[in-house]
């Protein structure tokens, strides 16, 4: 008959002294305490496998109690009545856990971001810095084939309580597009948040704040002109009313990308905010931005300073990236003008597009194709980037003009272009 075993009490754990040589303390079914010469104390389970004696360590005590540690006993013995080895369970274990990991949602998510080269350095941050504030924390380290679309929802539900609607949007875009890159590399089976399309309310669509009264924009023009940053940063803001591209746009124009003797600027389709069928369509094609004499001036003064940057403006920091997206806007606020309620670095299209059409009468065509919006022609087909080029330089210098006379204080008379 085996003698019956006593199982230890947390007494005899506690109490345990080191010994010149490691000792065991026999807790029953196999469970041992090693207590070793150091004073460490060490859970091990001796058992049979396949005719031979087999050891199973659970970790240290006190970090393991008795209790854990008998379960583990308990779970490793349910394992032999079934005919798995223990031992072998636990490596297969971890090797899924390993597997796990390397296809974490993070994991996968910089894999998919580090591909996207065709980005702009702006948006490529602005795109990681929204994973790893949003996202990441919650299910980062989730095995990503394992992740349902309640999980990416109640990722959304969290931006949205903020109140950063657009950015929840975005977020789910995001995440669609990071699942479909896992499908595609064999690392999950479906997209979750395309489950989620119309789970978030649409966001309320807000205008870009805009001036578009003559009366208020003669003392913008005059404040633009005394303005007391750096002179990169004035030259941007002096021609960003003058030319009306998108923000974006201007700070990222290449001095390969300026013809300052035929006076226009010639911006590729393929960093402009047009859609995917339009770059593919365009992909050679450039939008023309027409030089009034006065913008001509100021990237001439420019060229004196950055001409040895790849970038008109480059960034204060450095002159190998261009400047910051928040350049103009930051100027702007720095004048004291609220960017959400007067005007922002966008909201001089508007107020370009505004007064051209009402005070200065231009066609809308002229205008749209400024603004680098598609227009049609009379038989339907969208008007080519170069189309109207000369009436278009024609507007912009009348649009330069007339900002001239408002800054002045001129009495400026609107009129309306004939027929």
């Amino acid at each position: 008959m085996p003698k019956r075993i006593v199982p230890l009490s947390v007494f005899q754990v506690n109490n345990a002294k080191q010994r010149e040589k490691e000792y065991k303390l026999a807790d029953g079914g196999g469970l041992y305490l090693l207590v070793t010469p150091t004073g460490g104390k060490l859970w091990r389970l001796k058992y049979s496998w396949d005719g031979k004696e087999r050891l199973l360590s659970f970790g240290a005590y006190p970090a393991v109690n008795i209790s854990d540690a008998r379960q583990c006993r308990d779970d490793a013995k349910k394992l032999l009545a079934n005919g798995v080895d223990p031992s072998k369970a636990r490596k297969a274990q971890k090797m899924a856990r390993a597997e796990s990991a390397a296809n974490s949602f993070e994991v996968l998510a910089l894999e998919w971001h580090g591909k996207q080269i065709q980005w702009s350095d702006s948006h490529r941050e602005k795109v990681l810095q929204a994973l790893k504030r949003d996202v990441f924390p919650w299910i980062g380290s989730s095995p990503i084939s394992e992740l349902k679309a309640p999980d990416i929802l109640t990722v959304l539900r969290r931006i949205e309580s903020r109140g950063a609607l657009d950015t929840a949007h975005r977020v789910r875009t995001y995440c669609g597009q990071i699942f479909r890159y896992a499908i595609a590399t064999s690392r999950a089976e479906r997209n979750p948040a395309a489950d989620l399309v119309g789970a978030l309310p649409q966001p309320e669509k807000r205008h870009f704040a805009s001036i578009v009264e003559p009366t208020e924009i003669a003392p913008l023009m005059r404040m633009i002109d005394g303005y007391q940053g750096t002179f990169v940063v004035k030259c941007a803001l002096r021609l960003a009313p003058l030319l009306f591209v998108r923000p974006g746009e201007l700070r990222q124009t290449e001095w390969s990308e300026v013809d300052l003797e035929r006076g226009e600027i010639r911006i590729p389709i393929a960093r402009m905010k047009v859609s995917k069928s339009e770059k593919i369509l365009h992909r050679k094609q450039f939008h023309y931005v027409p030089l009034p004499r006065q913008a001509v001036e100021i990237l001439t003064e420019l060229k004196a300073l950055t001409g040895n940057s790849r970038y008109v403006f480059p960034g204060g920091r450095s002159f190998h990236r261009c400047m910051s997206g928040n350049a103009v806007n930051a100027a702007l606020r720095r004048m004291g003008i609220d960017t959400k309620e007067e005007i922002c670095g966008h909201g001089f299209r508007a107020m370009a597009r505004t007064v051209l059409e009402e005070q200065l009468g231009w066609d809308e065509k002229f205008m749209e194709l400024q603004l680098a919006h598609a227009v049609k022609g009379p038989l339907g087909r969208a008007y080519n980037r170069a189309s109207h080029l000369a009436e278009r330089r024609k507007m912009l210098q009348v649009w330069a003009d007339y900002l001239d006379g408002l800054r002045s204080g001129a009495m400026v008379i609107p009129f309306r272009k004939a027929d």
